[in-house]
């Protein structure tokens, strides 16, 4: 298989690889496989495929929704998404949330590092930024809104209760959610809101800990 010029760069340039050299490949569907490099050069190269070494493992049908916040506490929360088994990440705009614009492909650059990081054979895809009244004028009601609310600080919830199934987990900004989008998502019947215990957490917390307990009762960590 051809390389592109920035894998090129990183297999010979920064890893120091040479022709033979042995690579683990994924592509998010077909699990992980052995190859070694066949040709390398500074702006190219050509890798052979040798023979599959993990089946693909793909995550559970989970969902997150966050407001994205400052660029590195925003890259965090996707890399670590993407670690605890997120299948996909969107970004959404709030009435508070800081940041209006989002770089969608460098998030996704950063959710494949995650991916290789992990050992994992999966890439959960980095949706653009999308505004939430159109995110839940369009939301299939199948579909469950887990929504991490704040102003619920108490007592965390174990979640055991809850009906297995496709999911997805909000995250409010850091100034929270305005009264309007606290009344509207108070009002789904698909939205469950949640405390993720006594303290208010920093909205990167917030995900880490939100994904920790669905896997934890719903997901692939039972």
């Amino acid at each position: 298989m051809p390389l592109t010029e920035a894998q090129a760069h990183y297999l010979f340039g920064v890893m120091r690889l040479g022709p033979g050299a042995r690579v683990a490949l994924f592509d998010g569907r077909h699990g992980e496989w052995t190859a070694e490099v066949a040709e390398a050069g500074k702006k190219r190269g050509t890798l052979r495929c040798l023979a599959q070494a993990a089946p693909q493992q793909n995550p559970p049908d989970l969902w997150l929704l966050f407001a994205p916040i400052k660029k590195a506490r925003t890259d965090f929360i996707v890399e670590k998404a993407a670690e605890l088994g997120a299948a996909r990440i969107v970004p959404v705009q709030t009435e508070f949330t800081n940041s209006e614009r989002i770089r969608q492909d460098r998030l996704q650059a950063h959710a494949v590092e995650a991916a290789e990081q992990c050992g994992g054979t999966f890439v959960p895809e980095v949706a653009d930024l999308v505004a939430l009244p159109r995110l839940l004028s369009g939301w299939d009601s199948g579909r469950r809104i887990l929504w991490a609310d704040e102003s619920l600080a108490g007592p965390a919830e174990t979640l055991a209760g809850l009906a297995p199934g496709p999911w997805a987990i909000l995250i409010g900004p850091e100034g929270g959610f305005s009264e309007p989008e606290r009344a509207r998502l108070r009002g789904l019947p698909c939205v469950t809101p949640i405390s993720l215990g006594p303290r208010i957490l920093r909205a990167d917390t917030a995900a880490c800990a939100a994904i920790t307990l669905w896997q934890a009762a719903l997901g692939d960590w039972r």
